[in-house]
């Protein structure tokens, strides 16, 4: 982390939240997870994400015909290392009124598995916990999707699935 990065805490947290995972896969493997929409629906609350992954494209997330969750653009593309994309919550009002922020998605290898940081930053003051809250879920789900293959099922980690059927 550089010294422009450093983590700052305003009104007792952060404007800057980074969470970090050890996940046993490859970077490739890792990367595609992000990546793909389809792997993607599986970790992430049953949210797709659909981009063309280049920098400079924009990304969309939602469950088609039933929630709008996410947009932005890719603004770093480079695989399998990193992901930054700019982040303009769209579930409700509220979030929608906190504006874009950032996310940074760094993939390194460590041994036979990879470090996963995710850094959500930009974030305004008092931004709304929304915006940063779910993200241990979906890590987590990420986590075990790539080491076991199968979906996390703790409640709400699943919770747009099925919901366009």
């Amino acid at each position: 982390m550089t010294e422009e990065q450093a983590y700052t805490v305003v009104g007792g947290r952060g404007s800057m939240t980074v969470f970090e995972i050890y996940i046993k896969t490859t970077p490739e493997r890792l990367w595609e997870a992000i990546v793909d929409g389809d792997l993607r629906k599986r970790y992430s609350f049953g949210v797709g994400t659909e981009s063309q992954w280049t920098e400079g494209s924009e990304y969309r997330s939602g469950v088609p015909g039933v929630i709008d969750i996410a947009s932005g653009e890719n603004l770093e593309v480079d695989p399998p290392r990193r992901l930054v994309q700019s982040f303009k919550a769209l579930w409700s009002e509220d979030v929608e009124r906190e504006g874009t922020s950032r996310v940074t998605w760094e993939i390194e290898p460590v041994g036979s598995s990879c470090r996963l940081s995710v850094t959500h930053d930009q974030l305004g003051e008092n931004a709304n916990n929304e915006l940063f809250g779910g993200w241990p879920m979906i890590l987590s789900g990420l986590k075990t999707l790539l080491e076991t293959g199968e979906d996390l099922d703790t409640p709400g980690s699943l919770r747009y699935s099925g919901a366009a059927e």
